[in-house]
C-alpha cells in the first residue's frame, strides 16, 4: 500500500468527514514555503499549515537548535523543577510584550493557553472574595476546541453537538462607530458579574478573516479598564507579525491583562502554548491557603525541545530581514487587493499585515459547507497551491520567507479561478 492507503486504514483526520473527503495528500518533505508529495510535486503553503509556520518549513536554524536540545535534555517535570530554556523564553518574550505582562504560564497549544486564561480570570475573582462568573466574547469568535475554549467561541456547526454542555457567555457584536456606546453600556450594566472579556484582536480568523478597526477595540478596552473588567487578548493567531506589528495589541494603546500564544510561537515546529499575565493577577494566587493555587498543568508543560524551537523562532523573528519580509508581503497584498477588489465576483477584500481575505459573491450561500469551497480547494491543490477556503472566503497567510515569484503565482491562480469557477 502507498502512504495514502495506509493512512486511510488507521487515521481519523481533523475537521474531516471521512466518508466523503478526498484521500489525504502524502507530504514527504518541506522547504521554505513549499511542501512536496511522494511524486515530487510542490505545493506552495499559502496558509502556513493552519497559520503556524512563519519562517518556512524545515528551517535549518530551528532544526539545529532542536537537535542540540535533544542531546541535552528532552523533558523534565515542570512542577518543582525548571530549566534554562523555559526561563530564557519567558524573559525574552515578556521583554517585547506590553510592559504590564509580568508572568508566563506554559501549556501545550492554543486551546489550552485559552483554558488557562479563563481559569485565571475566574479564580482571580474567587480568590479576591468577589466571585464573578460571566464571560464576555465577540459573536463568531473562535478560541479553540477544548470545552472552555469552545464555550467562549461563537455557536456554530463546530460546537452544535456540545452546545447544551457549554457555559453561558455574553456575546457582543464587533465594535464600530454605530454600536460602540451601546457596547460600553452593556459592559457597565454587567461589570459586577463579568469575570473577563476575551477577544481576537483586529481579526476573527476562523469566522472568515473578519476584520475590525483598532480605534474601536481600543475604546472597548479602555472602558473595560475603567469598569475593572479583566481582558484576555487571544494572540494565538495574530501574534508574531501577522497584523504587520509584532503583536496585534501593538495597534491599540490599552494593555490587556492576559495574553495567549501558540501557532507561530515555535515557528510552526512543535506544539507549545503560553499564557502571560499581570503581576496583579499572579499575586491573587499567592497565599498560605493552598486552595488558592492555580490547579492547572500538562505532562509536557514547558517541554525543553518545544522551548528550544520557540527560542530559535524568536531569534529569526527579531531579525531585520523578517521585518522586511513582513513589509514586503503586506505591500504585495495591498497591490493585489487594489487589482481585484472591483471584480464582479468579489464581494469584499479585507487585508491587514500579511493577511488578505477575498469574499466571493455567492448571494446568501456563504456557509462553511458551500459547494464553492470544495471547488476552489481542489482547483488550487491541482495547481500546486494550498489554500483552505472558509466557505466562500479565500485567504492568503503565507510564511514570511515566501518569494515574490511564489506570491505572484498564488495571486495568478486566484485571478484565474475568478474567471473560470
Amino acid at each position: 500500500m502507498n502512504l495514502t492507503e495506509r493512512d486511510l486504514k488507521v487515521i481519523w483526520h481533523p475537521y474531516t468527514q471521512m466518508k466523503t473527503a478526498s484521500p489525504p495528500i502524502p507530504i514527504v518533505r518541506g522547504e521554505g514555503a513549499g511542501l512536496f508529495d511522494e511524486q515530487g510535486k510542490k505545493y506552495i503553503d499559502a496558509v502556513s499549515s493552519w497559520w503556524v509556520n512563519i519562517h518556512g518549513h524545515a528551517h535549518p536554524y530551528i532544526a539545529e537548535k532542536v537537535s542540540e536540545q535533544l542531546h541535552k535534555l528532552e523533558h523534565v517535570i515542570f512542577a518543582g523543577f525548571t530549566h534554562e530554556g523555559a526561563v530564557e523564553l519567558a524573559e525574552r518574550l515578556l521583554a517585547i510584550l506590553p510592559d504590564n505582562q509580568q508572568k508566563a504560564f506554559y501549556s501545550d497549544n492554543g486551546s489550552t493557553a485559552i483554558e488557562v486564561a479563563i481559569k485565571m480570570c475566574l479564580q482571580y475573582w474567587l480568590n479576591k472574595g468577589n466571585q464573578r462568573t460571566k464571560i464576555m466574547a465577540f459573536k463568531n469568535a473562535y478560541h479553540g476546541d477544548t470545552f472552555g475554549a469552545m464555550a467562549v467561541s461563537g455557536r456554530s456547526a463546530f460546537t452544535k453537538a456540545f452546545d447544551s454542555l457549554l457555559f453561558e457567555v455574553e456575546f457582543i457584536d464587533l465594535p464600530d462607530k454605530d454600536n460602540i456606546e451601546s457596547l460600553k453600556s452593556k459592559i457597565s450594566n454587567l461589570k459586577s458579574e463579568l469575570a473577563c472579556f476575551i477577544f481576537e484582536p483586529l481579526v476573527q480568523g476562523s469566522a472568515g478573516m473578519i476584520m475590525y478597526e483598532a480605534e474601536y477595540l481600543n475604546q472597548l478596552m479602555t472602558h473595560c479598564r475603567q469598569e475593572n473588567v479583566l481582558m484576555i487578548d487571544d494572540e494565538v493567531f495574530t501574534g508574531f507579525g501577522r497584523t504587520g506589528k509584532p503583536f496585534a495589541c501593538n495597534h491599540v494603546q490599552i494593555q490587556p491583562d492576559i495574553m495567549c500564544f501558540s501557532k507561530g510561537l515555535t515557528g510552526g515546529t512543535m506544539a507549545l502554548g503560553l499564557t502571560t499575565c499581570t503581576q496583579e493577577i499572579y499575586d491573587a494566587f499567592l497565599s498560605d491557603d493552598k486552595l488558592k493555587t492555580l490547579f492547572h498543568g500538562h505532562s509536557f508543560t514547558a517541554n525543553p525541545v518545544a522551548i528550544a524551537s520557540a527560542l530559535a523562532s524568536l531569534d529569526l523573528f527579531l531579525l531585520p530581514a523578517t521585518a522586511a519580509n513582513i513589509d514586503r508581503i503586506e505591500t504585495s497584498h495591498q497591490q493585489f487587493r487594489t487589482k481585484i477588489q472591483n471584480h464582479a465576483k468579489i464581494k469584499e477584500v479585507r487585508q491587514i499585515g500579511t493577511i488578505i481575505a477575498m469574499e466571493w459573491e455567492t448571494g446568501d450561500n456563504t456557509s462553511y459547507f458551500s459547494s464553492l469551497r470544495d471547488k476552489l480547494y481542489h482547483y488550487f491543490l491541482a495547481e500546486g497551491v494550498i489554500l483552505r477556503p472558509l466557505g466562500n472566503i479565500i485567504y492568503i497567510l503565507p510564511p514570511y520567507c515566501i518569494t515574490n515569484a511564489e506570491l505572484d503565482y498564488v495571486y495568478s491562480k486566484i485571478e484565474h479561478a475568478l474567471e473560470e469557477i
